[in-house]
């Protein structure tokens, strides 16, 4: 982690270091159509926007700017000692935490290099509470407003939250609806744009439904494909990065509309030195892993299953008023498994509804947050309600901020030292979180 961040911190020092301009024929600081005199590119790259940054150097052959993100964060997940029971009657113990972290850092260095239009962006990650560190990056061609088309690491675009918006949440992390039910990020290529004034799309296909600790060699000949559409029919814009909230304070009533669906063959990818499925994505309603041994019968072990998932979403903005709302339904099909298995497919369905406002605008937000998960036959259902506020306390920023946030969850799903979850907690959890965005 030190020898990392070191590296990174160096690579930093020595970029912002080096002459902008390399020789006599680099005087230019770009060229004549340069995106920033003419205003035709289109600033995105996908579920990972980073921020605005600085720029580090800039010549007609192209430029980088330097970006990052930080979160510290203190969870408490009570009561501390818990058990829960499955939907085959088998009783588990709940492990639910208390601990502080610099909770995820991502560093990022963006641009364009020989055109304009050739954008990248190469990403740090770290996630410490699950000791997850990764080095990914993006390139992309941007064709016009209307296609731009894009290779490297990506979320699949089947949930709202994938859509570059974080971390402009009421919270740091999903709600538990959102989180059960969402894809992952996969590497794969992808087309995004506008088709008319306030219509979206987003189009990927990617290598499985999550590439987080799988190898190529794991991976089977299935890719998995999604896509979405959003219509913004009165202001054609729905705030920065499509924002959970609205600390800008639309004056003129904003609104979102959108539809997504996701599919994936999925694999175990299990470890041949652990015997256990490195595939964590897939959770049954009760927070057992689909390809764990015995989780839809003893002695039976699941060994591939078809992810889908549909979505739709509403959002809606008004002076410091956000409302936003998603339904989703999942299909687990074409079970197939070691042994006898008591139902061909398992359907799942939930929601979320989100709201906040502005008791002092760009100063102090408060929010409230319910979630719930609708379990097939023979399968518990979940819910959660959240209370929480926002205090903006750098001036006239969003991108620096404390949160303080209430959930109160019974039976929850999800299970992950990633978000607020641990699998069949029923309490509540408490949190307080610092962050920076630049």
């Amino acid at each position: 982690m030190s020898v990392r961040l070191a590296l990174i911190a160096g690579m930093a020092a020595l970029l912002a270091s080096a002459p902008a301009r390399a020789d006599d024929d680099d005087t230019d600081d770009a060229p004549p159509d340069a995106p920033e005199e003419t205003g035709q590119r289109v600033e995105s790259w996908g579920a990972i926007e980073p921020g605005k940054g600085f720029l580090l150097g800039r010549t007609k052959h192209g430029e980088v700017y330097l970006s990052a993100y930080v979160l510290a964060r203190y969870l408490n997940q009570m009561p501390a000692g818990q058990t829960f029971t499955d939907h085959l009657g088998r009783v588990h113990e709940v492990d639910p935490r208390q601990d502080i972290f610099a909770h995820r850092i991502m560093v990022h260095l963006k641009g364009w290099m020989g055109l304009p239009q050739l954008i990248y962006q190469i990403t740090f990650w770290t996630v410490n509470p699950t000791d997850q560190k990764a080095i990914f990056g993006v390139l992309g061609y941007q064709f016009s407003k209307k296609f731009s088309l894009y290779a490297g690491l990506n979320a699949l675009p089947g949930s709202r939250s994938l859509f570059g918006s974080h971390p402009y949440w009421l919270g740091h992390d999903r709600v538990m609806a959102d989180e059960f039910f969402r894809p992952y990020f996969t590497y794969g290529a992808w087309a995004s744009g506008e088709i008319i004034s306030g219509v979206n799309y987003s189009a990927m296909t990617g290598n499985n439904n999550s590439a987080l600790d799988i190898t190529a060699s794991q991976l089977t000949r299935s890719f998995a494909y999604a896509g979405s559409l959003w219509w913004m029919p009165t202001t054609q814009e729905f705030g920065p990065n499509g924002s959970f909230d609205d600390w800008e304070y639309h004056q003129d009533f904003a609104m979102r509309f959108g539809f997504s669906g996701v599919s994936s063959l999925e694999d175990p990818f299990t470890s041949t030195a652990s015997n256990t499925p490195e595939n964590t994505t897939l959770r049954l309603t009760d927070s057992l892993n689909l390809f764990a041994p015995g989780s839809l019968a003893e002695g039976v072990t699941v060994t591939r299953a078809r992810y889908s998932m549909v979505s739709a979403d509403a959002g809606f903005k008004y002076r410091g008023i956000f409302v936003g709302a998603q339904f989703m339904q999942r299909w687990l099909t074409q079970l197939r498994a070691d042994g006898p298995l008591p139902m061909s497919r398992i359907v799942d369905k939930g929601f979320y509804v989100q709201a906040s406002f502005y008791p002092l605008p760009k100063l102090l937000q408060v929010y409230g947050v319910t979630s719930w998960v609708f379990g097939d036959t023979g399968f518990p259902d979940a819910h959660e309600y959240i209370g929480g506020a926002n205090w903006f306390f750098a001036k006239n920023t969003r991108d620096i901020r404390l949160n303080a946030q209430m959930i109160w969850i019974d039976r929850s799903p999800v299970s992950s030292s990633f978000g607020y979850y641990i699998g069949g907690q029923k309490g509540p959890t408490y949190s307080l979180a610092a962050s920076i965005l630049f």
